[in-house]
């Protein structure tokens, strides 16, 4: 949703974030070690530092039953050790997302924010849902070898491969799949602050091609779209289209990801890591006491339009703590004209009373 029509609910607690939480695999770095923010191109940097979990030429060979994998609570998944019990990887029951570690990597946006995030977390999908015990089962035996220690474009690199400056990249036929995103056309009865640009615009509008859903519905691009998409479209083209979680034509219950963030939220798949609560007697949603459950690769959702009620009209996708110490999360918004984890149009912080934090109110890891 665009951030220049925001109407917040009032009060609310300050949410912490405990920077050593166990949830979070993110590696922070000293800010004199980061590279200079010395123009507005996106930066993405990748540091071949060996993995915890083996030398950097025996970790993507390295056999499973090699692991300790421990079970944990809260919510229910089962941790992955190495021999020196440091941790590579997290697997959390009934969802498809697995963060696991590997080469530490920069994300930097200098024409949005002087934050950058660093983190050694890789964030991709398995092929089915994770169950307690499921490291004896072939699927994940193979799934596992060839992803821990895999450079492969992951959740985390495919969604900052669309903020402002990012250079374009076609596949075989043509299609723009990568590049520089807008959130989509100018609102002929719109103006700065008041409805700038039109919503509704979804993936397969960037890419200009036709797409055949999951629920077997197809859909046209529209030409004044293409090359943009808006938060659900965007977190549709970052989990559907590039690392291929199945995909909805609209808002249902059913075998993939619904259409609108409201919908995500409280019809699509995932496990809750942040429920939504809302007030004793009343549809009216709260700010959650809490954000520590949250690892890379959760989707967040906000509400931050008081002219939809109760409903969530808003979501992006959490990339860890940045060189700061502060949660950070990246989404398509209005002002600034597509993906971003920068403080254009207000910090994209989690633990401050900015408006994106003082608008969260849950999260999802798929």
């Amino acid at each position: 949703m665009p951030v220049t029509r925001k109407s917040l609910l009032s009060g609310g607690l300050a949410v912490t974030l405990l920077a050593a939480s166990g949830y979070l695999t993110v590696q922070l770095r000293d800010r004199d070690h980061q590279p200079a923010a010395g123009s507005n191109a996106p930066l993405i940097t990748a540091t071949a530092a060996p993995s915890p979990a083996a030398d950097a030429g025996t970790a993507r060979a390295a056999a499973p039953d090699r692991y300790r994998y421990e079970r944990l609570a809260g919510p229910d998944r089962t941790v992955v050790r190495d021999a020196r019990g440091g941790v590579v990887a997290t697997l959390t029951d009934n969802a498809r997302t697995a963060v696991l570690a590997g080469p530490s990597r920069t994300f930097a946006e200098p024409g949005t924010t002087t934050a950058t995030v660093v983190t050694d977390s890789w964030v991709r999908l398995m092929p089915q849902p994770w169950k307690a015990g499921a490291e004896q089962e072939g699927w994940f035996r193979t799934w596992f070898q060839q992803s821990l220690g895999s450079t492969a474009d992951d959740v985390l690199a495919a969604a900052v491969q669309y903020v402002a400056g990012a250079p374009a990249e076609k596949d075989a036929k043509g299609v723009r799949f990568k590049g520089d995103a807008s959130f989509g056309p100018l609102n002929p009865n719109g103006s700065a602050g008041n409805d700038l640009r039109l919503e509704q615009t979804d993936f397969f509008d960037y890419l200009g091609v036709p797409y055949t859903f999951a629920d077997k519905v197809t859909r046209q691009p529209d030409k004044t779209r293409y090359g943009a998409f808006d938060c659900s479209g965007f977190v549709r083209m970052v989990y559907g289209y590039r690392s291929g979680y199945p995909l909805l034509s609209k808002d249902a219950a059913g075998p993939g990801l619904p259409r609108t963030a409201n919908g995500l939220a409280r019809t699509g798949p995932g496990v809750p890591v942040i429920p939504l609560t809302t007030a004793a007697g009343s549809d009216t949603t709260l700010r959650p006491s809490s954000i520590d459950p949250l690892q890379p690769g959760d989707l967040v959702f906000f509400e931050i339009d008081a002219r939809t009620g109760a409903r969530l009209d808003h979501t992006g996708i959490f990339l860890g703590l940045d060189t700061d110490g502060h949660p950070r999360y990246i989404s398509s918004r209005e002002e600034a004209d597509g993906p971003t984890f920068g403080d254009k149009g207000g910090t994209a912080r989690l633990d401050d009373n900015g408006m994106y934090a003082k608008g969260l109110r849950s999260a999802k890891r798929l």
